[in-house]
């Protein structure tokens, strides 16, 4: 599909990825409309960080992805969807799962209800890597089985597979987006990279963690960014499910070694109980394979691990004090 001249939706607009796929479609000229989490402050999350220049070419539509009738309203006149609105944060969920199924279920139903109704020409559905669990070979491809690990990754794989059923019982046209760990600028503390630097630029000596050895397989913003616009632009990939994946693994220990390098190589790693994942639920490795993106798709990484971890570090630096470094972020 030709993006030029459609209208876009991107739920979920003021977080992380959702915050850089809003500004890189606007840098190309697309006409988008952000769906943002409504609250009394009037605040867009990240959005509010954008020059006016591009604040100025967005339509805002605050919400809330739970409420079907504000969903509807939203996606009127939408020709394709972005959806990335949901809860992320593995620990809150094993915390507060209701509202993970509400969040992450009953919005992706909200989403697939609307654009039935509303005829909606395209919509991508994101997915995550967690819906796979500890790999049960490697590298992981789309036809790995799933695996809920935890509350979170439970209520994604019932959301994909809602997904699917829309494609399937409806003929609509759905692709499931699956990056494997995204990081990069905005990223929520909650997440093990802003983690790491920030107890580091904070000056911290001991850098507490969790397990130090599973590994991951990281994917800068950008190229993810990227993965998403290029399957958008594919017909081909109408009624698939695709990774996003570097197919390159690091283990977390490893991975807090390479920036205690970076910034102060006299900080310790320490364990830290209240991170560590209950056993059964921890994912242990997670190496995902970009055969079939590569394939349906022009898409190819175009950072490298220490690339991206040095615009990170860049702009964590810089915006510090956003940060509650004394706190553990579920």
């Amino acid at each position: 599909m030709n993006l030029q001249g459609k209208k876009i939706l991107v739920t979920g607009a003021g977080g992380f990825i959702g915050s850089h796929l809003t500004e890189e479609l606007i840098k190309s000229g697309l006409n988008v409309r952000t769906f943002v989490h409504y609250n009394s402050f009037n605040s867009w999350g990240w959005l509010d960080e954008f020059p006016r220049e591009i604040r100025n070419k967005m339509d805002v539509f605050a919400g809330d992805i739970r409420d079907p009738n504000g969903v509807r309203e939203a996606m009127k006149g939408i020709d394709m969807v972005f959806h990335l609105a949901a809860l992320i944060a593995i620990p809150f969920s094993y915390h507060s799962p209701d509202s993970y199924v509400d969040t992450n279920i009953k919005g992706m139903l909200n989403v697939l209800q609307a654009a039935r109704d509303l005829g909606t020409s395209r919509l991508l559905v994101t997915s995550t890597s967690e819906v796979y669990g500890t790999a049960k070979y490697v590298p992981i491809d789309e036809k790995h089985p799933f695996q809920g690990q935890s509350p979170y990754s439970a209520t994604k794989i019932g959301a994909d597979r809602l997904a699917e059923s829309f494609y399937r019982s409806f003929d609509m046209p759905i692709t499931i987006v699956r990056p494997f760990n995204t990081y990069g600028p905005r990223q929520s503390a909650r997440a093990v990279i802003p983690t790491i630097i920030m107890q580091l630029l904070a000056g911290k000596e001991e850098i507490k963690l969790g397990s130090l050895t599973p590994t991951r397989d990281f994917n800068y913003v950008k190229d993810t960014v990227r993965g998403f616009i290029e399957i958008a632009k594919s017909d081909k990939t109408i009624g698939e499910e695709i990774n996003i994946a570097t197919q390159k693994e690091i283990s977390i220990g490893h991975l807090a070694e390479e920036l205690i390098r970076q910034i102060n190589p006299e900080a310790k790693i320490v364990c830290d109980e209240q991170r560590i994942r209950p056993e059964k639920s921890e994912v242990n490795r997670l190496l995902g394979s970009n055969e079939k993106i590569k394939r349906l798709t022009s898409w190819e990484p175009q950072y490298s691990l220490e690339q991206g971890l040095a615009e990170t570090v860049d702009f964590i630096k810089h915006n510090l004090d956003k940060y509650k470094v004394d706190l553990y972020n579920l």
